[in-house]
């Protein structure tokens, strides 16, 4: 396919090219990836600047996204590229391939430099999802820190940088300039920006706001922002490309007056097991959310493990739409392995397919199976899915917005053609409608999560 870019892919392209160290912040769908390997193939084949490229990836990212990349656009089909996957046996093979470009996945990051050691011998490195490498304290990112003096080029790719709040930033552009912009050491950019307030999480760091009333948070985040604007772009969709329509559908579900009368019980059962507790943390109460909504799902896991159906709504609200869909592929997002299992027991007529490796990435795309079930934290980044259908399903809701928002750009992204049906299976008088609150107001879950659970832990007292 002939590769006719749009401005903003020159300029990205064009960026990379320009600095050492780059970020590409663009969300989802807007061609990061093939941006990038143009890059790579005029500073290889034309500027004669770089002879050997490391991807660092998700690792069905990397099973899938580079090579199929590399051989959908003419002027990149000649790139070669090896993937260090799988067994240590088929790792090491990979790396003596003679190729352009490596692909990894993150999990060996710490295998692959302790392979090098101080001969590392990549003269380029992208990370594709940067902001998995957001934590200072993973050995990953330590692992990363100590060959970064000998690459001379790095590109970090992702279109949430700062997911939980700007703390985040500062190992991701680290590893992109070593430490010129942001400081050498997360506690010197700490105290430069952030003050420590302790609130109903137990303990977080904010943006400065209450040291100076001259100097609040808008002050602060524009300058951490000006310090590494020069190195990283950043690009919403809204902004650069006409997508298909976004249809939301809540498929509201009523529960069965005995069952919401057993939900009830059950809720109440658990929030006031942690009522009395000392302190209420984000653990004890995404812990008791997370028993609630596998309620409103339709099971619940025991203390050994097993689980207990409760109910087959969300099935019977699944089948139906899928069977309405009339031959359309469906993509199911389910939260539970119960959910899973129950689901392909349910579906076994429509011969569904779970979700993992690159065949069925393939697959899908090639149009062979019409219900393909995946997990959000494993189809959340970089996954192309929109050849292969227009219709998601969620089963069950995460708390996590940007796992929500990274799951449904494997459809609603650049190459989409039909407009996009999203159904929420929610059931009512339940933890689902808090969930869907939450996702819509587009806050931050976990802090969304804290004030449900504190409501009710209020209601069940007041009614005590």
């Amino acid at each position: 396919m002939k590769y006719t870019p749009y401005p903003y892919q020159q300029h990205a392209t064009e960026h990379i090219i320009r600095y050492g160290g780059s970020g590409l912040f663009m969300e989802m769908g807007l061609g990061k990836t093939v941006s990038t390997l143009t890059a790579i193939d005029q500073l290889m084949y034309q500027e004669f600047e770089i002879s050997k490229v490391l991807v660092i990836a998700p690792k069905r990212v990397a099973e899938d996204v580079w090579t199929t990349e590399a051989q959908k656009w003419d002027h990149l089909k000649h790139l070669k590229i090896s993937l260090v996957l799988g067994t240590e046996k088929q790792r090491l093979q990979a790396l003596r391939a003679k190729a352009d470009i490596y692909v990894i996945n993150r999990e060996n990051v710490v295998w692959l430099t302790a392979h090098y050691c101080t001969g590392f011998p990549y003269d380029m490195m992208v990370v594709d999802e940067l902001s998995s490498f957001k934590s200072a304290d993973t050995r990953r990112f330590k692992a990363l820190r100590e060959v970064r003096p000998l690459v001379r080029r790095v590109v970090g790719l992702t279109g949430t940088p700062a997911p939980n709040g700007l703390l985040d930033l500062w190992s991701q552009v680290y590893l992109l300039d070593r430490g010129e912009r942001l400081g050498d050491n997360l506690t010197g950019y700490r105290a430069k920006y952030f003050t420590k307030s302790y609130t109903m999480f137990g303990g977080y760091e904010v943006m400065k706001n209450t040291t100076d009333s001259l100097l609040g948070k808008d002050f602060y985040e524009k300058l951490i922002y000006d310090k590494i604007g020069d190195i990283c772009i950043s690009m919403k969709t809204s902004d650069y490309l006409q997508l298909p329509e976004r249809i939301n559908r809540y498929v509201n579900i009523r529960l069965p007056e005995k069952i919401q009368q057993k939900y009830d019980d059950f809720e109440e059962e658990q929030i006031l097991a942690i009522a009395d507790a000392e302190e209420i943390t984000a653990i004890n109460a995404g812990a008791l959310t997370t028993k609630l909504l596998q309620f409103a799902n339709g099971a619940v896991y025991a203390d050994d493990k097993s689980w207990h159906e409760m109910h087959k709504e969300k099935l019977d609200a699944l089948e139906e739409i899928i069977d309405t869909a009339n031959g359309q592929p469906v993509l199911v997002f389910y939260s539970y392995k119960h959910d899973l299992e129950r689901i392909l027991k349910r579906l076994k007529d429509y011969q569904p397919r779970i979700l993992k490796n690159a065949g069925d990435i393939r697959d899908w795309n090639h149009g062979k199976i019409s219900v393909l079930l995946a997990h959000p934290g494993s189809a959340g980044h970089g996954l192309n899915l929109q050849e292969g259908g227009s219709i998601i399903v969620w089963f069950g809701l995460t708390w996590s917005l940007e796992l929500y928002q990274q799951a449904i750009a494997r459809l609603h992204r650049l190459g989409q053609v039909r407009n996009v049906i999203i159904h929420h299976l929610v059931a009512m008088g339940t933890m689902d409608e808090k969930v869907i609150k939450s996702l819509d107001s587009k806050a931050n879950g976990q802090e969304m999560l804290m004030k449900a659970v504190k409501a009710m832990i209020q209601k069940y007292k007041t009614a005590a």
